[in-house]
């Protein structure tokens, strides 16, 4: 079956502060023989020409308003790249037109956790396949952590510690990976203190200048994470079992490694693929100046074409697809909580009964100064 793609959100790749992950996203859906990028949206129409000149799309494919767009054409994949903030009013939208079979939006999924479940579940009344671009979920280190402790290298599994700039932008992808490592085990509660002192603001949401936060999932193992200025972990990822250790992206070290009871650290191959993107091995940068050298030799699929490959695929299969709302959902609902725990000053039990952003709440009620937009602390 072919798909007639349209993109909201195409944003622009020469600006600095932005991602235009739109771009990403389009050259996903170019390299598959059953994707036509057929319309795009933006509300700078000089953007959304630009993007258009760039894959090819007909100026009576170019709009302002997606709405116009969704009637104008029957599109079959929305890709949306905007905002957070946004996210939920244009999948609503999107789903509720008819005709769309799949939705694949940008991290993270939205402003509130009212606004995260009811996204999900319209595209569920409307059998619309909702996915979000937690595009780790395809790269050989966290892959290759998993097949480890599939494989009981470490014995059982204990605890899982994570890091980084904040929880909700950049912790949404390794809270989804904590999800991934434990096949999705339900997380019973949350325990959380955050630092809301001047805080950033990144993409329109607020982000915590940092944080400490516990959870546990059934079956009894525990999640820690720390961010921003008590971050304490020199890794992205490390997984502890009752025999041994595994660590992604440790610093200054490979992308994936392992120790067990029995001995030290030992590197294991993830190929091209580093923690960030394919083909980030030191060799790679000097081959990628050579032009006779193939993309796929240099570790080519990116990691967001695996990630729309897997959108189309589920499409074709009719399956769940691994990154999809459900999945997104479970992950989301954590930082909520965590969130949320930092409000009431004590443990919160899940399932998270709350509707708005328990941080935003916090920030806007105390008159918190926050940094400039975009602005992260690291």
């Amino acid at each position: 079956m072919t798909y007639d793609v349209g993109v909201i959100g195409t944003g622009d790749p020469t600006d600095e502060n932005r991602y235009a992950m739109a771009y990403r996203h389009a050259q996903g859906y170019q390299r598959l023989d059953n994707c036509s990028l057929v319309a795009c949206a933006d509300l700078v129409s000089d953007h959304a020409r630009s993007f258009a000149d760039t894959f090819d799309i007909p100026p009576s494919g170019v709009f302002e308003d997606y709405e116009r767009m969704l009637t104008a054409y029957e599109i079959d994949v929305l890709s949306i790249c905007t905002p957070p903030s946004s996210h939920a009013q244009i999948v609503i939208d999107c789903a509720e037109t008819g005709g769309v079979s799949a939705i694949h939006c940008e991290k993270p999924m939205a402003r509130t956790w009212s606004e995260c479940r009811e996204m999900a579940e319209v595209c569920q009344r409307h059998d619309v396949q909702l996915t979000f671009n937690h595009q780790r979920r395809f790269s050989r280190p966290y892959q290759g952590a998993k097949e480890l402790l599939d494989e009981g290298r470490i014995g059982d599994l204990q605890r899982l510690e994570m890091g980084g700039q904040d929880l909700y932008d950049y912790g949404t992808h390794l809270f989804d990976l904590c999800g991934y490592l434990t096949d999705h085990a339900p997380v019973e509660w949350v325990l959380a203190q955050v630092d809301r002192r001047n805080p950033s603001k990144l993409y329109g949401l607020y982000q915590e200048t940092e944080a400490l936060a516990r959870w546990r999932y059934e079956g009894g193992i525990d999640g820690f994470a720390s961010t921003g200025e008590c971050g304490f972990l020199d890794c992205h990822l490390r997984i502890v079992g009752t025999d041994g250790i595994i660590e992604v992206g440790s610093d200054g070290g490979p992308p994936l490694r392992i120790r067990t009871n029995d001995s030290g650290w030992q590197h294991v191959d993830t190929g091209r693929d580093g923690i960030w993107r394919a083909g980030a091995h030191p060799v790679d940068r000097v081959l990628g100046k050579m032009p006779a050298v193939p993309d796929a030799f240099l570790g080519k699929p990116t990691y967001v074409e695996r990630a729309i490959e897997e959108v189309v695929s589920a499409i074709d299969e009719n399956r769940r697809p691994v990154i999809g709302a459900d999945y997104a959902l479970r992950s989301t609902e954590v930082i909520f909580a965590c969130w949320e725990s930092a409000r009431r000053g004590g443990r919160v039990d899940l399932p998270l009964e709350i509707g708005d952003n328990p941080l935003e709440a916090m920030v806007e009620s105390e008159g918190v100064a926050h940094k400039p937009e975009n602005e992260v602390v690291n």
